[in-house]
């Protein structure tokens, strides 16, 4: 059997799903499965999510994926299209576009397409990543609604910058700006996981739930447990190597970490070249039968070492917890400096999904 190996709750994801509809009752859902699904898989992810209003993704790659492995419902380009063939390929394959930058609207107006296309107009409320400023949006429309290639604006995206810092004063701003474009007959959509959980307020027509379906929380010090998610994937090894080392004895690449007395360290099957982030901190936990143990050493490729002086019971062959139920991902995330986007993303391809 290989390890190490992510197992997906798919129990989890629906009831995630349901926890976003109970937080927007009034609001449809548009579910981010980009990034293969937050690296949870994407057509796996897709087929318990089915149930949703509409799906985004950020490349037109990914939305293909969908469209071949049968989906036939609205997936939104949440970046839009880059050049005359992702265009024509969006057309013939029914998707959304979002559009959110002149060039793009010059390429509907230049370009035969086999079908026209819906479309969103991305606004730039403050976060100055992508999107038209508020006063070029009633122009843009205009001109998207004369355009051949366009089948109908639908409606009005910006997206938040700050929805997960408490009360902050950019998200008043953004969302300020957003209401006061008054464009009729456009839905609206602005909310991300943060602004689904914390800002009611932001929810308008459309939300755009993405980490908080996986089950983590956009929240710094804030587990998704703590806001009604369950974790949908539980990242695990085991170990397959036990030793009995010396005081002085270092451990590792670098030999940063040394045995301050004889002690029993193990070996687990995971490493960078898994997703594991390398810059984990000595102290990282993982879970070594249930019980927490601290990973000592750098992270190899392949490899972690961990201190098992509270488990010298341990063997070769024991499970290895590296998050999931019990020691969540955003608890590794602040070890590692990091945020739980990242770790769900970077599991790399080498590691089994595995369906529960």
């Amino acid at each position: 059997m290989n390890f190490p190996q992510a197992i997906i709750d798919l129990s989890a994801l629906r009831h995630n799903l349901q926890r976003v509809r109970e937080r927007a009752p009034y609001s449809r859902v548009m579910a981010v499965v980009k990034a293969d699904g937050y690296g949870h898989g994407l057509k796996r992810v897709a087929q318990v999510l089915a149930e949703a209003h509409a799906f985004a993704v950020a490349r037109l790659g990914e939305a293909l994926v969908l469209r071949q492995a049968g989906y036939q419902g609205t997936i939104v380009l949440l970046e839009g299209i880059a050049d005359k063939e992702e265009l024509q390929v969006a057309a013939a394959y029914n998707l959304t576009l979002v559009v959110h930058e002149t060039t793009q609207l010059d390429l509907l107006w230049q370009v035969p397409v086999k079908a026209p296309l819906s479309v969103w107009l991305k606004v730039d409320t403050g976060m100055h990543r992508l999107g038209f400023p508020p006063e070029r949006v009633a122009e843009a429309v205009a001109s998207l609604r004369r355009c051949p290639a366009v089948a109908a604006v639908v409606g009005l995206m910006s997206h938040l910058a700050n929805a997960d810092q408490a009360e902050d004063s950019l998200t008043a701003i953004q969302l300020e700006t957003f209401e006061r474009i008054t464009v009729p007959g456009l839905w609206r959509s602005i909310a991300n996981s943060a602004a689904v959980i914390a800002c009611p307020q932001a929810h308008f027509d459309w939300v755009r739930p993405g980490l908080m379906l996986y089950g983590a929380s956009p929240f710094a010090n804030c587990t998704g447990a703590a806001v009604g998610l369950k974790p949908v994937m539980t990242l695990k090894t085991r170990l397959i190597a036990i030793h009995h080392l010396h005081p002085g004895d270092s451990i590792g690449y670098g030999a940063t970490w040394v045995c301050p007395e004889a002690m029993v360290v193990g070996v687990a099957a995971i490493g960078y070249g898994d997703g594991y982030p390398r810059h984990a901190a000595p102290g990282t936990p993982l879970l070594v039968n249930g019980r927490p143990v601290p990973l000592v050493g750098r992270v190899s490729m392949d490899m972690v070492t961990l201190d098992l002086r509270s488990q010298p019971e341990a063997k070769v062959g024991d499970p290895v917890i590296v998050w999931g139920p019990g020691l969540p991902v955003e608890e590794i995330a602040c070890h590692a400096a990091t945020i739980p986007y990242e770790l769900l993303c970077q599991v790399t391809a080498r590691v089994p999904r595995i369906r529960e």
